[in-house]
């Protein structure tokens, strides 16, 4: 189940990214950054009346975990830049690719307050042919 989920966020990367880079396009760098947040905002605040969410922090936050808001700007400032000059294929298999990286290392020493998850050697194998594939893709 969670397989097909994460090949369905896979795709839906995809289709997001290709919106986004026509936006820009259309409009230009800042306000397809601001079009793209303001409709996010306005659909997670729909779905939370629809569900009849509250807004409810527990206890104090560490001020660090706010910064996922300026990693997804960064993140969608890359994406819609790069689509633009390499297409959506190989801006979504590299990011895939240093998704896959990053992650083994958070993975690994638990990064961030994460569980450790040991890395497991037979991984590079992967990692190789994940590689050359994107070697190729770009040749």
């Amino acid at each position: 189940m969670y397989n097909i989920l994460a090949i369905l966020v896979g795709m839906l990367i995809s289709i997001m990214i290709t919106f986004n880079g026509q936006l820009l396009n259309n409009v230009g760098l800042s306000y397809s950054l601001l079009i793209i947040h303001i409709v996010g905002l306005i659909a997670i605040a729909f779905i939370m009346v629809l569900k009849r969410i509250k807004i409810s922090l527990k206890g104090r936050i560490p001020l660090y975990l706010f910064l996922g808001g300026v990693v997804g700007v960064g993140l969608t400032i890359s994406n819609i830049l790069t689509i633009t000059y390499i297409g959506v294929a190989l801006t979504t298999a590299l990011g895939v690719f240093g998704q896959l990286i990053f992650s083994s290392l958070v993975d690994h020493y638990g990064f961030l307050g994460m569980t450790k998850y040991n890395f497991n050697k037979k991984k590079l194998i992967g990692f190789s042919i994940i590689f050359i594939g994107l070697i190729v893709m770009t040749i």
